[in-house]
């Protein structure tokens, strides 16, 4: 049985649930303190898989509950840049021979229709949608793209929210313009791969106060995601619980002269086919 999970409640007090197919939020409290790593390594998913086909999970409230990152605490976020080729060609890039990897801040890890906080200075502020790779057992120089899709617990909604002037002008590395605080909405559920099926078949979109901005397919992945965490594995050990973001499609404003980088105000949504939707609005930090 396919699984939707999610953590519902103010930040830090946040409930473990799971969406039952008939859009019931169900309280997995019974089986665990929260959705993290150890939840992850300890088979907990299939727990929650087996007390919801049994149906012993009691139903909880949560109607005007804030829906948290569907991950507690990830241990690190692992970031891929220029991996579509679109969005290589819309920032005059080469397509990239070998991932770019870099790392974002795991603290700015928020939940998906949270506040994204416009930092102290910022002049270009921007958007990008992604596809979110949650580990589900730890990965260390993995054989076979089939061992990397085996280590991954499911999928989410990423928002990688960037300032391009402190990522490109500050620094010739991209952590300043990518680990400011409320950084990375996430969610709002982790899917199970058997749930969100083929992961270069999902469509992603983003809007800005309405108007559409990014519109593109995983299939257009420079490198797939069974390849990008095959890769990562010989570099770093991947732990149950991080998160890597696999890359963004054509559409940001840094590719676009003519259009406005975010400001306090705007509201920008995300969706990805199966996986769910963002909605945030913009404060000043």
């Amino acid at each position: 049985m396919p699984v939707k999970l999610l953590r519902v409640g103010a930040p830090g007090e946040e409930r473990p649930a799971v969406l039952a197919g008939d859009g019931r939020v169900l309280d997995l409290s019974g089986l665990t303190g929260d959705i993290d790593g150890a939840f992850l390594a300890s088979g907990g998913v299939e727990r929650a898989r087996e007390a919801l086909e049994r149906r012993e999970l009691p139903e909880l409230d949560a109607s005007g509950l804030r829906v948290g990152a569907p991950v507690a605490r990830p241990g690190k976020v692992v970031c891929i840049g220029l991996n579509y080729r679109d969005h290589a060609a819309e920032t005059g890039a080469e397509p990239p021979k070998r991932p770019v990897v870099f790392m974002k801040d795991p603290h700015c890890v928020v939940g998906p229709d949270d506040t994204v906080l416009v930092p102290r200075g910022s002049t270009r502020t921007d958007w990008e949608v992604e596809l979110a790779v949650v580990i589900g057992r730890k990965a260390r120089y993995l054989e076979s793209e089939d061992d990397a899709l085996a280590a991954i617990a499911g999928y989410a909604v990423s928002h990688d929210v960037s300032e391009r002037e402190f990522q490109l002008d500050f620094s010739p590395q991209w952590d300043l313009g990518k680990s400011c605080e409320t950084f990375n909405p996430l969610g709002p559920w982790l899917v199970t791969p058997d749930e969100a099926g083929d992961p270069q078949d999902l469509r992603l979109t983003l809007a800005v106060n309405g108007e559409r901005r990014q519109d593109g397919t995983t299939a257009d992945m420079i490198f797939p995601v069974a390849e990008l965490v095959l890769y990562l594995s010989r570099f770093m050990v991947l732990y149950p619980g991080d998160v890597i973001n696999t890359g963004t499609p054509a559409g940001v404003s840094l590719g676009k002269p003519d259009v406005p980088f975010l400001r306090a105000g705007d509201t920008v949504e995300l969706e990805i086919s199966g996986l769910g939707r963002q909605r945030q609005t913009l404060a000043q930090a």
